[in-house]
């Protein structure tokens, strides 16, 4: 009767039938409840799919999961289950937080991509990243002396200010203790071309250094800093609050990275293991 019902009154295929109206819709409702248990029940299955996942499932592979399990169901069906939950692959960090600001306080690129000082102390570079977490970004802005690749300063906050960038450079000074001269190179991002930066590193009696507009290989070796962060400890994890963020970089900086984790560029020793090398050597 459903099938035919645009092609026939309702009244006339009961009365030929012998079906009682009443009778008709409420077999209607019952399918219609049926098919809205059965959505319920596969959102269910669908919902532990993603989270057994880590969240990074989108509706293709959930449906192979489903599939494998012995659910039959379509990749549609999946696809239209979670669309209207919200549930979506995610993948990566999507679009960067951003922080717009002039470009007052812009200096020369004094490091000129010399990514080879001959002794600690000599060449800084500093930048930023940002880190998920259910409570919102926490941001890490990391100073590593380019010399053994060593983070030799770091601090986070939620929000991207000149404060966050001038304690992690404060957090260096205080580490290192390092004689003057010292290049200090960032991007120009607002934050380092704020006069309370510049001020820092005037009273420091450290060389300020700037990558060009646009060139992200001026400041490649901290890119290659967060990129390693990101792939060996966060991945595509979102973390369940800000204090728990920030504890898991502090393991991954203090007792990985800095003391363990062997470079190419440090001839296969770690950050700490080079320096102590270079400190007997005499030099």
């Amino acid at each position: 009767m459903r099938a035919h019902i645009r092609e026939f009154r309702l009244i006339t295929m009961c009365r030929v039938l012998g079906v009682h109206r009443s009778g008709y819709y409420a077999w209607l409702s019952d399918e219609t409840s049926a098919r809205e248990r059965e959505d319920k029940r596969l959102l269910g299955l669908i919902k532990h799919a993603w989270l057994a996942s880590g969240t990074v499932y989108g509706h293709r592979k959930i449906t192979l999961d489903l599939r494998e399990a012995g659910e039959v169901c379509s990749r549609h069906r999946v696809q239209r289950l979670m669309r209207a939950e919200g549930l979506r692959a995610q993948v990566g960090y999507g679009s960067k937080p951003r922080h717009r600001g002039g470009p007052m306080g812009v200096v020369e690129n004094v490091l000129n991509r010399d990514f080879t000082p001959d002794a600690p102390n000599k060449v800084w570079v500093t930048d930023i990243t940002y880190i998920r977490t259910y409570e919102g970004w926490l941001f890490l802005a990391a100073v590593v002396d380019l010399y053994s690749r060593q983070v030799v300063g770091w601090a986070t906050q939620p929000t991207m200010t000149r404060d966050l960038v001038l304690q992690a450079l404060l957090a260096a000074v205080w580490k290192r203790k390092p004689g003057p001269g010292v290049m200090v190179h960032s991007d120009q991002g607002s934050q380092f071309t704020s006069s309370d930066w510049q001020s820092f590193l005037k009273a420091h009696r450290m060389v300020p250094s700037m990558s060009r507009r646009g060139n992200c290989h001026d400041n490649a070796v901290a890119e290659s800093f967060f990129s390693a962060l990101k792939k060996e400890r966060i991945k595509r994890r979102i973390y369940p609050n800000r204090e728990a963020a920030r504890s898991d970089v502090f393991d991954y900086i203090e007792m990985f990275y800095n003391p363990i984790r062997r470079h190419g560029s440090a001839g296969d020793l770690s950050p700490v293991e080079f320096e102590r090398r270079y400190a007997q050597s005499g030099n």
